[in-house]
């Protein structure tokens, strides 16, 4: 149990956007070919670029605290 709580700690501390994103690139790569897994991937790291939370998180890391993500 300690180690799930740990992974899920970590994983909560995650920008709730890549958390999202990546349970849907799971989904839809399972379904569908690499080519398309990979274009789908792509259109949707293009659009995560202009969230935020990206923007927080180098922040953080040059800042050298935890990011702080809007829900």
């Amino acid at each position: 149990m300690q180690g799930v709580d740990e992974t899920a700690r970590s994983i909560a501390a995650k920008s709730p956007l890549a958390v999202r994103g990546t349970k849907e690139m799971i989904t839809y790569v399972r379904d569908h070919s690499v080519e398309d897994g990979l274009n789908y991937i792509a259109t949707w790291n293009a659009g995560m670029l202009l969230s935020s939370d990206l923007e927080e998180a180098l922040a953080a890391q040059r800042e050298q605290r935890q990011p702080v993500y809007r829900d």
